[in-house]
């Protein structure tokens, strides 16, 4: 574990140079011990693949201060009912009109379609953090056979629900946004909504299952949530 002092209200503690689950385990322990503490003058916690930045009020806290918490709190082990992990199921059409990518990430590694949809549905992914836009979740353990370079040029606006891959990750589109990532599919989900609490449907942690909808499944989730909404 490295402790490297950001800026003069950051610390970045860093458990490994590599993506990697045992690293990601190291980070998702303090994330979540530093939370349950509640100190007020640490003000915010960026957990990464395989590091954690901590900002906090330097009017009330030190680097010094900070890092022998960190120290202590990641030598200690987490008790096993601390953690109870969630696993999210995400329905996706992966219909042609939604799968913007879809047949050229089948080109791509010269399998067929449905063989795409099958490994895209067969993994159970880790989100590793969120970032990039709001409720975006980078999620971990995309098969090999479909990781696949990003777009050459991104899109200027990627439709809210887009599922896409691009190397060895996958993720969801929570709003409108460019985006470079090659897109198979869709969901009907919100991802993302200010108004709830989360306002994102994932959160770091949290355990992953694409499951394939037909199209005629897809437009009655959207019609249903249509009809909340008014």
């Amino acid at each position: 574990m490295k402790l490297l002092r950001a800026s003069d209200s950051s610390l970045l503690v860093q458990f490994g140079d590599v993506v990697a689950p045992e690293f990601h385990e190291r980070v998702l322990a303090l994330f979540r011990s530093l939370l349950t503490e509640r100190d007020a003058r640490i003000r915010n916690l960026h957990p990464a693949y395989a590091s954690l930045l901590i900002d906090f009020d330097p009017l009330h806290m030190t680097h010094d201060e900070l890092s022998e918490r960190v120290r202590r709190l990641s030598d200690m082990k987490p008790r096993a009912n601390d953690v109870t992990e969630r696993l999210v199921t995400i329905q996706v059409c992966y219909d042609a009109e939604f799968g913007l990518d879809l047949a050229d990430v089948a080109a791509y590694h010269s399998i067929s379609i449905e063989e795409v949809v099958r490994l895209h549905t067969s993994v159970t992914y880790l989100v590793y953090f969120l970032g990039f836009s709001p409720g975006f979740a980078y999620l971990g353990g995309l098969a090999e056979k479909l990781q696949t370079p990003r777009l050459a040029t991104p899109r200027t606006s990627v439709p809210a629900g887009s599922v896409g891959i691009a190397g060895n990750q996958t993720g969801v589109y929570p709003l409108d946004s460019p985006g470079g990532w090659r897109i198979i599919g869709r969901t009907p989900l919100t991802m993302f909504d200010k108004s709830a609490t989360p306002p994102s449907r994932l959160q770091t942690g949290d355990r992953v299952q694409f499951t394939a909808v037909p199209r005629s499944s897809f437009d009655e989730m959207v019609q249903s949530a249509q009809q909340k909404e008014k």
